[in-house]
């Protein structure tokens, strides 16, 4: 990210560059103000394509054009797939030859680095993978915020509301705009500022419905299964959600039996360290044969779905009141 600070600082462009990850915030922020950078606001010689199937040529075709009273053209590319997949060769073929009065700029969710345009992309520009970002990072950032706001924030409040919003840059944006609002004249945000205003992620429900289902509280599991629906979150979603958690508990026991602690679990999970902290609390309540238990019965149960022996609902209701607890 810092090639990309320098390039819009200096106004010095690479001809393509390739905006990737899973921090769609970040994406989002970079995308506009490489946008706006490049293009000065000049609308007659910017344009936008979004999706697969793309006309390649007539892009082609675009960017061989000189730019029309202007010093640059520039071509965003959003969610095309190209560096996934065969189909790219119309532009592989042509980025080492467009002019420098153009210049390229991909948006992408998933890319495979092993792809030629992927490749081609590093050699003559510049790719920049958008990461979710620590605990530490995530509470420097939130912190100036709150800081512009006239706000401060103790340490253990933060993790507080940290724990609450996750690690959705977007998530916290809007969590930190409702705590500004609600201090008031208030300089200093609390405990219980977090606490009455900040909405729960969905995963944390999650984690509390899999302690339920660890605890045999069948009727507390299938009271937040209900919170969810109502909440419109999809049967489909929470199968998948209670998935990754038991997937996640699994990684952990692996790594606490080979004498990992918080921090190499967060590290190699990619989780905040209050978050692996709870999960390496929350494994110790199954053995490794009860957690590949519920982690098979989970593929089962999406399975019976997709092959319509199941309704989605019903899935997931068999799978909270299922009792694997001698596994």
């Amino acid at each position: 990210m810092k090639v990309l600070e320098q390039d819009i600082k200096t106004r010095q462009f690479k001809p393509v560059y390739l905006i990737y990850g899973d921090e769609a915030f970040l994406k989002k922020s970079y995308k506009n103000r490489l946008k706006d950078a490049i293009s000065s606001g000049d609308t007659m010689n910017f344009h936008y394509f979004e999706g697969k199937g793309l006309d390649l040529q007539e892009i082609v075709s675009l960017a061989d054009t000189m730019p029309f009273f202007g010093e640059r053209r520039l071509i965003l590319i959003e969610d095309s797939g190209l560096f996934k997949g065969s189909g790219a060769e119309p532009l592989i073929d042509y980025l080492p030859q467009m002019p420098d009065t153009t210049c390229m700029v991909f948006v992408e969710s998933q890319v495979d680095k092993r792809s030629r345009l992927y490749k081609l992309v590093k050699e003559k520009g510049y790719a920049a993978e958008m990461e979710r970002q620590d605990s530490r990072k995530l509470a420097d950032w939130a912190g100036r915020i709150l800081a512009q706001s006239g706000k401060r924030i103790t340490g253990r409040t933060m993790e507080l509301f940290l724990s609450k919003t996750g690690d959705d840059m977007e998530n916290i944006r809007m969590e930190l705009e409702k705590l500004i609002c609600y201090a008031g004249d208030e300089t200093v945000i609390s405990d219980a500022d977090v606490e009455a205003v900040c909405t729960e992620r969905v995963t944390n429900r999650i984690f509390d419905m899999v302690a339920a289902i660890a605890g045999r509280r069948t009727k507390a599991a299938m009271e937040l299964y209900e919170d969810l629906l109502a909440l419109k979150e999809q049967p489909m979603r929470i199968l998948f959600l209670i998935a990754r958690q038991f997937n996640q508990l699994l990684q952990v026991k692996e790594l606490a039996a080979q004498g990992g602690d918080r921090g190499i679990v967060a590290s190699k999970l990619k989780l905040q360290p209050f978050v692996a902290g709870k999960i390496i609390s929350q494994a110790r309540s199954f053995t490794r044969e009860q957690i590949l238990s519920y982690v098979n019965l989970c593929v089962e149960m999406e399975e019976a779905v997709k092959t319509g022996r199941l309704s989605d609902r019903l899935a997931v209701e068999l799978l909270i009141t299922k009792d694997l607890s001698q596994g």
